[in-house]
């Protein structure tokens, strides 16, 4: 079935949304998501959906915003997948308790691992299938009841969601809202136990004050200017491909993608030249023309990133087409340091080149702003690589390549301070939506009355010196 074949009108009725959060903490509180068996049924038909539509989700991404098959199948579609495998191969593990210690005096003490409630996970366009579904198997895998809300913004993808998350999923434990900003507002109004938002830092600081109404805890998974540094020793051929590829997959709508280059003022030419070959030979004369290469999402964020285009020159690309929302893959040169495209995260296919004289200005200048969600650094000198990372600070850092270090599900993927909060990916979204119950158990044989009042000199004595 094509999505283009599917009404797209994205919507939940407001006024059922309060109901179905009732509903869905009726069943967690009837205990009935917290077996291991229920929840690797969840698990195992989350599978059979993706086995038996993802053919249906990349459609949906191409009517969507062009995306091309193999970036919506490795990038979006396949991640739900590896995660739930992932997740039923470790759940035993995962949920045993975690014994502290082999004896103590206090009695036997143990963390048990709880679920959290019901969840509400907010996910963006960029990625939208994956985005929503890899989080879901963290909530599912911790036993939680879960509330889905997928964007409004790729209507296609949130179609094909809203029709088969139902046929699969247990409904009175897993539901899914459709819609925009007002179903989003009557959602965020309701009592959840943990909020996942992944967007952007505007919407994050609505999230938060939400949230803050019921103490509700929040993982935000944001964004940010991401920068790539170049030392003068990089391998220039190898950096300018892993860049480009970093960069333009997604035609740059990645919030880890790589949103500005630092390189060495001596290696700046060769680095240019070196990503317009790479840019050519994956996408060859004309981008516009190969089925690899993705459009913008809508026409709104197509005219945001012509604009940010005047900012600087284009060494090459600049080319738009607003009719197909086009930008081709593009390198900008002379933005300044306090320009619209140098200061906001840029979310496109535009890669403004900065030349620095040294690693010291290169440093101060990421520094000299907020926290990235990931960094970027090219370079085969350890002194250099252990300065970058002893003097910044950033959600995460690939050295020597883009994008790779959040795909090993073993590592926490996350943002710090602006670029967002918490982590998740493989049991570190389990843990998320896990809360952590200390137990001690004690014996009732041997019940010292020293521990008791009066407690005298020579036991206050004994207790300071040796505490």
């Amino acid at each position: 079935m094509s999505a283009a074949a599917i009404t797209i009108e994205p919507h939940t009725e407001i006024g059922s949304i309060p109901a179905q959060v009732s509903r869905l903490r009726q069943t967690f509180e009837s205990g009935r998501t917290r077996p291991l068996e229920w929840r690797r049924q969840q698990l195992k038909q989350l599978i059979a959906m993706h086995d038996d539509h993802a053919d249906e989700f990349i459609v949906a991404l191409h009517d969507d915003f062009g995306k091309p098959t193999f970036e919506a199948f490795t990038s979006d579609v396949g991640q739900g997948k590896m995660e739930a495998k992932s997740a039923l191969k470790n759940l035993k593990k995962w949920t045993r308790p975690e014994r502290i210690g082999l004896f103590s005096v206090l009695g036997k003490a143990r963390v048990l691992r709880e679920p959290l409630g019901v969840v509400l996970i907010i996910s963006p366009w960029n990625y939208p299938v994956g985005l929503l579904l890899s989080p879901l198997v963290g909530a599912i895998a911790a036993g939680n009841a879960v509330v889905l809300k997928p964007s409004e913004v790729t209507p296609h993808v949130s179609a094909v969601l809203a029709k088969r998350i139902p046929e699969y999923m247990d409904p009175d434990a897993i539901a899914l809202v459709e819609g925009g900003v007002e179903e989003t507002t009557a959602l965020l109004e309701q009592r959840f136990d943990h909020i996942l938002y992944t967007g952007n830092g505007n919407v994050a600081r609505i999230v938060m004050q939400a949230a803050a109404k019921h103490l509700t805890p929040v993982t935000l998974e944001l964004g940010g200017k991401s920068p790539c540094i170049v030392h003068k020793d990089a391998d220039i051929e190898t950096a300018a491909r892993r860049i480009a590829w970093g960069k333009f997959t997604n035609a740059g709508q990645t919030c880890i993608a790589p949103d500005y280059i630092l390189v060495h003022e001596s290696k700046q030419a060769e680095l240019v030249a070196a990503l317009e070959k790479s840019v050519r030979e994956f996408y060859g004369n004309d981008p516009k023309d190969t089925a690899d290469y993705a459009r913008i999402v809508n026409s709104r964020h197509h005219e945001r990133l012509s604009t940010l285009m005047k900012d600087g020159v284009p060494a090459f690309g600049g080319d738009l087409d607003p009719d197909q929302c086009y930008i081709a893959p593009t390198v900008l040169l002379d933005a300044a340091d306090d320009s619209r495209v140098m200061q906001e995260e840029i979310f496109g296919p535009i890669l403004p080149v900065r030349k620095v004289r040294d690693i010291d200005e290169a440093i101060d200048f990421v520094n000299g702003r907020e926290k990235p969600l990931a960094l970027y650094l090219f370079t085969n000198d350890k002194t250099v690589e252990n300065d970058v990372l002893n003097r910044t600070s950033s959600g995460g850092v690939c050295v020597n390549g883009t994008l790779m270090h959040i795909m090993d599900p073993r590592m926490p993927f996350g943002g710090v301070g602006p670029s967002g909060t918490g982590a998740y990916h493989g049991r570190h979204t389990f843990e998320t939506f896990s809360h952590r119950k200390s137990v001690l158990t004690r014996g009732t044989r041997f019940d010292p009355k020293l521990m008791y009042p009066p407690y005298g000199k020579i036991l206050t004595r004994l207790v300071r010196r040796f505490m």
